[in-house]
């Protein structure tokens, strides 16, 4: 037999090392009603309305989560023209949003760019760097294609 077959199994969490807090089994609930109660849902008609089955964001305290915003205005008609024009809509969508749940955009601690070209990186940091002078932590990733053929999408995490 070898030693990895003799050695004792490893034990990734112990209740032991928790602090008694921890240890409930009420602190690890995940029933409906905890959920609910811990989440919740804002809209706000100042910013695009949802492109899909989803709500503008979710508020559990510290953090509000803002989905994806694309460029669309308050009626949800795409806007057109330049990728600044483009990212400026997404990014005033976030603000409308993060305002409507009691935050702003200077609380934003994580976002999240989607771009379909990496080309229009240079003109949309232009416009991002206005809005998020605080640098928060961000992520622009390239991808294929975004909601109703749009070039940019823009998601962020928020303290509230």
């Amino acid at each position: 037999m070898s030693l990895i077959l003799k050695r004792a199994p490893i034990r990734l969490c112990s209740t032991q090392l928790l602090p008694r807090s921890y240890t409930s089994a009420s602190r690890f609930s995940t029933t409906p009603t905890t959920l609910k109660a811990a989440m919740e849902k804002i809209s706000t008609t100042d910013a695009a309305p949802p492109a899909g089955p989803y709500t503008q964001a979710i508020k559990t305290t510290p953090y509000i989560y803002v989905s994806g915003q694309i460029p669309a205005d308050k009626e949800g008609n795409l806007v057109k023209g330049s990728i600044a024009e483009q990212t400026t809509a997404s990014c005033e969508s976030v603000k409308a949003i993060l305002a409507a749940a009691g935050s702003s955009i200077d609380k934003v601690v994580k976002a999240t760019v989607f771009l379909t070209d990496m080309a229009n990186f240079a003109e949309m940091n232009g416009v991002y760097e206005k809005y998020f002078a605080h640098k928060p932590a961000r992520s622009c990733i390239a991808v294929y294609q975004l909601p109703k053929g749009v070039p940019v999408e823009i998601e962020v995490i928020a303290l509230s």
